[in-house]
Parts: C-alpha cells; structure tokens; sequence
C-alpha cells in the first residue's frame, strides 16, 4: 500500500512537498524519480518483497509507481512467458502484464489498485484504477502540466486550490461529491473500473471503462436455474479462496476488523484456519451501539487473539485532523471511529481485513428489501400519511423504517428516490439550498439503471455499487486506515465474488424479509447462532449526541453568520436549523449540521 503522484512538465512544482503530503499512505521509504520533463514520486507501506520492492520499477522502457495489492500475482506469474523476474513484488508482476497483455490485464487481476506506467514507447502516460474504486486516483491539467495524485491533499501540495461552486452544491444536495467531481475546479477522480492514456506532448486524455456491473447483472437470467446448494457452496468457496489469497500475499501478519455482524465474523471465522491464534479488533465507546459481546462468541468460538478496544474519543481535540485528512468535505460520521479503530490496529500489525461490499453485493440493507418485493408502489396509496405522521428520532425503529418508506414511495425513479433510501440529508429540503449543474448527469444515470432491464433488486445494488460504495464507504476507509499508514483489505470485492453474486437469483439474497439471505445461509455452518439473525449496523455513532454536546460549541461556531455555508444554504434556514426552529426530526437535524460543519472545517483548513 502506498501513496503515489505524477507531473507532466514538473518544473514550477514543489516536488518535495507533494511526497510529504503522502509520507503517512507510505512511511518506509519514499522516492522521486524524475526522466525528461516527467516526475514520479512514491511513498511506499512495505508488505510484499519489504526488501527489493521499492519503487519505481523499470522494465524495457516502461516505468511503474502503484498503490495497492494484487493478491493473485504469484499465479499470474506462470501466465507471463519468456519473462525473468527479478524481484517477488507485485508491482513487477503488474508491469509484466501490462507489457504482455495491455488492456486485457485487467480481466485478470484479483486486486486493489490505482496505478501510472510511463511508457515511452507509447509517449503517454497510461493510468488505471481498481474495479470497486478500492484505491482513489485524481487528476487535473492545469497550466500546461498533468498532475495525478492518490489524494486530493497531493494536489492541494502541488498548488490546486480553486474550489468549483458547482460541486460544493452537489455535495450538500447529495452528502458525497458525484463522481468524476471533486471540489477543485477542474480536478477530478478517475472513476472506478476506468484507464486513461495521457498524451505526454499534447496532455490530450483518452480514457475508457474496462469494468461494466450492469453486464454481470444482465447475465442472472442464464443462472436463474442453479439449485441454492450449488450457489452456497460456490459462494462458500469464492469466499474463502478471497481470504486466503489476502493472507498469503502479505509477508506481514494480518489480523481482522471482526464487528458482531456476519461478514467480518464470516471472515475472522475462515482466517483463523490459516493463521493460527489471528488477531481480531472491536471497538466500543460510549453513546454508541456497542456490540463487543457479539464479536466476542466469534473470537472465543475460533480462538482468536481478540482485542476489545474501547475508545475514549476527543472529539473537540481530534475532529478537524481526522476530517482534514480527506482533502475535502466528507460527511460519513462513521469516518470517525474508522479512523480511531485503525489507529489502534496499527500499534499491533499493519494488515487487516474487513467486511466492505458484502451488503452491496449480496442485499445487505433494508431498502433492497423494498426493492425485491416492489413495496413502493405498495406504499404510493398511503403517501397521504405524510402530513400526519410525527417525525421519526429513532433511525434504527420500525417506525423511522416505515416513516421513510411512505416519504420514499412519493419520490420519482431517479436522485431524489435514491438519496432518500439512502443518504436522506437535505431531502425535503431542497428548496433551501443552491441548485446544481451538476446533478443532472447523476439523476440521468440513475434514471437509466432504474429503466434498465435488470429485476428492481438489481438495479438498486448496481445503484449501491456504483453510487455509494466508492464515494462514500470506501473512501472513507481508505482515508482512515491510510492515515495511519494501515492496509485494509476486503474479501468480499474480490473480483471471483463480484463476478458472481450479481449472476445469483435475487431470491438468494433476499428471502421474504430476510437480507443476505446466501450469506447467512453459509454463517450457519461457521458462526454462533446468536449472530445469524444480526440486523446491519455499521458503525454506529451517537450523531445526535455530538451536535449538541461535545461538538455544540465547535459546529455553532463553524456555523455562524457569514460561514461559507451561506452561500449554498439560506441564511434564515440555517440559523432556525442551529435554533431547533425547523420541524425535522432530531436525527435528520444532527445529519444535515455534521454535513455543513464538514464543508466549514475543509474550507478552514485548504
């Protein structure tokens, strides 16, 4: 795991200070390499070939700096004729591909990675980034130069400040910044299951999508006969190998985020048969859900080497340097015991494994229910409800459920259906902030799955694997555990188990009212039986506790008249938002604070 950045015509740029603002993705050695009018720079995390792995790499005129893991490039080795390799690194074995098999590298790789080859053959600069978004890559041409960056704080360093109204909008309509967007004007992400070829004269970009969700979901209708045995057992097996493969290519011991749900117990479960005595990790602190004692029947069931850490958090002291760290506003308050659990996790190893995309792939919330059984338009007839029903302060309640999905059912299929079944900050409030250009290449898209062929719950988890996954969930925990120069590694994006579960029949996903139904149907044969029936949780924070307690002073301060919010928010509706002057429920009021407050402390900081 890294942190890497490039520069087309590189003279007028602080070299040094774009590899410091990645030294914490890359603390064991750092390199700038500079040929022509390219730079590369690299901060390195080692944990395959610690000894010869340093980058960059340079095979036949090509040269390689990369950010991530390959877990099967040992096999893909044997693949790779008339070829001598001279280190045990990945990063070799990825350069190898690319030299053998171009584009069609990609149908290859079990991975996580967002990487550049200076090809000088080809006079380009050829860039490419992992299916599920796993790894961030940014970029930008700005005066006569290319620069690319693992993160957006890089391209702060090398002197990318001008933020891009248009985008700010958006994340305050949507909670995240819609993909390829980012709040610098003309600085964007290269999008996940994407490569792009940058011309090094011209600067000209062509840039294609290797990966297609949609294509794999379409192909469900040729599965729909495989008996539900066959499925758990293939399932079953994909899991496992996905684990196994994130264990053994790692020359450093692994341990597991192991929560009281049945993904991360799933994979705590099947590690512990390669690693013996594994360690596992649970949070708690106080004001939150605290499901330590489920994580504890896994971790006495397997033997596990189980560390219970509970956080005593200092939020008013913390809050700003763990936010800053994204470079930009991020509004997912799960962010923030993402971060202090890695922390913790890197005073005992530096590999970790976690259960991220298990509910996007395999029906893990309770809107894909929604979705299977066509409940909305069930629920069209009881939209006149909505004017009588008290507000829901409960988010995990039957009530809150049911108070949504009568608020859901009156939306249109497109942005403002998806974000109320997901997001639901400012839904219902639309009116009250600025306007985006922006969003309607968003709403197009998710007006075009909703049309598309694919059964209702397909179209919503390729929505959730497109949408939310990458610009939020994964964000998220790449930023925390980078931030403490820990590698995070997820079995269930592995490319075996996202080339198959989409080709499973929906009702192996959702039985009646029963979510990841293939998924607990095989925790049966390893798991307590206490966890099988666990509902989804996540990370739950005490949200409503923060705005107005611990962080009351911060945010109203942040808040205040003339904040940077005001441009995006009317002024009055803020202000009666701070005053609990708005008829919102308490949830809903803390969710849309903590999204401006995210927005204020980025503009504080770059």
């Amino acid at each position: 795991m890294c942190g890497i950045s490039g520069i087309i015509n590189y003279k007028n740029y602080d070299l040094k200070k774009i590899e410091n603002s990645l030294i914490h993705r890359g603390p064991d050695a750092q390199n700038i390499f500079c040929e022509d009018n390219v730079a590369l720079i690299h901060t390195r995390l080692s944990i395959v070939d610690i000894k010869f792995g340093n980058q960059p790499i340079h095979i036949a005129g090509r040269t390689i700096i990369y950010n991530g893991e390959i877990y099967n490039h040992s096999n893909l080795r044997y693949m790779i004729k008339n070829f001598k390799f001279s280190t045990k690194s990945d990063t070799e074995t990825l350069l190898a591909l690319y030299l053998n098999y171009g584009e069609k590298m990609f149908d290859l790789i079990d991975g996580m990675f967002a990487f550049a080859v200076l090809d000088r053959k080809k006079n380009c600069i050829f860039l490419a980034r992992d299916r599920a978004g796993k790894k961030p890559l940014y970029y930008t041409v700005t005066n006569n130069s290319f620069i690319f960056a693992s993160e957006l704080n890089a391209m702060q360093a090398a002197g990318v400040t001008e933020t891009d109204e248009e985008a700010i909008a958006a994340y305050i309509r949507c909670g995240f910044f819609p993909s390829p967007a980012t709040p610098y004007k003309n600085v964007y992400e290269l999008e996940p299951g994407h490569f792009m070829r940058v011309n090094i004269d011209s600067l000209n970009i062509v840039k294609k999508r290797y990966f297609f969700i949609d294509k794999i979901y379409s192909e469900q209708v040729k599965a729909k006969d495989i008996p539900l045995n066959k499925a758990v057992e293939r399932v079953d097996y994909m899991l496992d190998m996905s684990i196994k493969d994130r264990l053994i290519s790692s020359d450093l011991e692994a341990g597991v985020f192991l929560s009281g749900g049945i993904d991360s117990s799933l994979i705590a479960a099947k590690a512990s048969k390669y690693i013996p005595n594994l360690k596992t990790f649970t949070i708690s602190f106080d004001g939150a859900y605290d499901e330590s004692h489920l994580a504890a029947l896994t971790a006495k069931k397997y033997n596990t080497d189980h560390k219970r850490i509970k956080i005593s958090v200092n939020l008013q002291k913390d809050i700003e340097k763990i936010l800053s760290y994204h470079g930009k506003p991020f509004m997912d308050s799960s962010a923030i015991p993402s971060y202090y659990i890695s922390q913790a996790a890197k005073k005992y190893l530096t590999v970790v494994l976690n259960g991220d995309g298990a509910d996007e792939i395999f029906a893990g919330y309770r809107r894909h229910i929604l979705f299977m059984h066509n409940m909305l338009n069930k629920f069209k007839k009881l939209i006149f409800l909505k004017r009588i029903l008290p507000n829901s302060n409960e988010k995990k309640s039957y009530y809150n459920y049911l108070y949504r999905l009568i608020n859901a059912a009156d939306k249109t299929k497109g942005l403002d259906l998806y974000l109320s079944l997901t997001i639901d900050s400012f839904q219902g409030f639309e009116n009250r902030i600025r306007k985006s250009l922006l969003l309607t290449e968003l709403d197009n898209k998710i007006k075009s799955v909703f049309s598309g062929g694919l059964s209702p719950l397909s179209q919503m988890l390729q929505l959730d694997f497109e949408i939310l996954l990458p610009s939020l969930l994964l964000q998220k925990m790449d930023i925390a555990s980078m931030a403490n120069s820990l590698e995070v590694r997820s079995p269930f994006l592995s490319k075996y188990l996202i080339e198959l579960a989409p080709k499973l029949p929906d009702e192996f996903k959702i039985k009646k009212f029963t979510t990841k139904y293939i998924l607990r149907k095989i925790a049966k044969k390893y798991l307590p039986k206490k966890l099988i029936k666990q509902p989804k949780r996540g990370f739950e924070v005490p949200l409503k506790q923060w705005v107005d307690n611990e962080l009351k002073e911060i945010i109203f301060d942040m808040l205040a008249p003339g904040c940077h919010s005001e441009n995006f928010v009317e002024k009055k509706f803020l202000q009666d938002l701070i005053q609990k002057k708005v008829t919102v429920s308490d949830e809903k009021r803390a969710k849309m604070l903590w999204l401006l407050f995210c927005l204020e402390t980025w503009k504080k900081n770059f």
